[in-house]
């Protein structure tokens, strides 16, 4: 097999395993803000940044933060869709549109949120990580029924 085909499939496998990454990062959300879960997909030196919804920096600081969704998330689903990935060695860049059907406690009150992630990974030890996530909020918006 000549190199550019290698380079290519390479790319390939690293695009669908940055994938995998997601979908874990988005079923741990999904386990009442897993904060174990979530913070081993992170580099020690990552950064999680919510905006108005939160930030946090470290592994370690990710998981405290995440230590504390769950008392105000009750239900959570997140749809990570339409993802652009560019990778280029150990190094890749993701966007992503999140959908998210979710119930805030206080209230008791169904919400859509509506979403951008920009993300930077790195491979570490063969493995994908999560080096800096950036979300960003386009909507919030209450929904009259109920979820979960």
């Amino acid at each position: 097999m000549n190199q550019e085909l290698e380079k290519k499939i390479r790319q390939l496998l690293d695009i669908e395993d940055i994938k995998i990454l997601k979908r874990k990062y988005a079923g741990y959300c999904d386990d009442n803000y897993n904060p174990a879960g979530i913070s081993e997909l992170f580099t020690e030196d990552a950064i999680w940044d919510g905006g108005p919804i939160g930030f946090a920096e470290t592994r370690q600081g990710i998981k405290e933060y995440f230590t504390t969704t769950s008392d105000r998330i009750s239900f959570a689903m997140h749809y990570m869709v339409n993802p652009i990935i560019e990778v280029e060695g150990d190094e890749a860049k993701g966007q992503w549109y999140l959908w998210q059907p979710m119930t805030i406690r206080e209230g008791n009150q169904a919400m859509f949120l509506v979403a951008t992630y920009d993300d930077i990974y790195v491979r570490q030890n063969e493995n994908w990580l999560f080096k800096h996530v950036k979300l960003s909020v386009k909507s919030r918006k209450p929904y009259q029924g109920e979820f979960g």
